[in-house]
């Protein structure tokens, strides 16, 4: 295995972790609200993610910055409750798909804020890793490209199960008579307080 497949392995290992699902429930909470049809904003957010986490990512590897471990733990379980608070709220507002359309520019300004933050979390681990390497850039690059793939996996996984888990709402919705024009929103809403929700047992865990 090429130095490149390996860090670029260790890139997707490490974002799809199920023993690690911060991230993981980062990239959802963001893709929450967005039904398929939204995917140019949904792709704005990812892209303000991966300019962020980039950003970090590079700077703390390299040494160019060093902050506390603990600290960056603590905050990326607030940069998801926060993101999933912001879902939630849009889905109570008195019109959300107007509040969705005005906010999301909001969202990418965080977006890149929280990518921030998570970049330092991504590269606590690189580091670890890195051992006696003697240059940093290959492994920097494809444990990046790795970071990629694997948030690309998350995003599709979480629109195919929306999608079965909104078309199957619906059907039961039909066959009883009531309307179905709410269920993208209200799923979008109880997936983002389940995300709220272990958000916070991350945060005072």
């Amino acid at each position: 295995m090429s130095e490149f497949e390996l860090y670029l392995r260790l890139g997707f290992e490490h974002i799809s972790d199920l023993n690690g699902y911060d991230h993981i429930l980062f990239v959802i909470a963001l893709a929450a609200v967005y039904p398929l049809k939204e995917w140019k904003h949904l792709i704005v957010l990812v892209t303000a993610f991966t300019i962020g986490h980039s950003i970090t990512l590079a700077m703390s590897t390299l040494g160019v910055v060093d902050v506390d471990a603990d600290l960056i733990e603590t905050l990326i379980p607030v940069t998801i409750f926060v993101t999933a608070l912001l879902n939630i709220a849009e889905r109570f507002a008195k019109d959300p798909e107007q509040a969705l359309k005005r906010d999301w520019r909001a969202k990418y300004v965080l977006a890149v804020g929280f990518g921030l933050i998570h970049g330092l979390g991504f590269s606590n681990y690189l580091r670890a890793i890195l051992g006696t390497e003697e240059s940093l850039v290959l492994p920097l690059f494809s444990f990046n490209v790795g970071l990629e793939l694997g948030q690309l996996v998350i995003l599709v996984i979480t629109f195919l199960v929306s999608g079965v888990v909104i078309g199957l709402v619906n059907r039961l919705l039909i066959r009883s008579g009531r309307p179905v024009a709410n269920t993208q929103r209200n799923w979008a809403a109880l997936l983002s307080i389940v995300i709220a929700v272990l958000s916070l047992t991350m945060i005072w865990g």
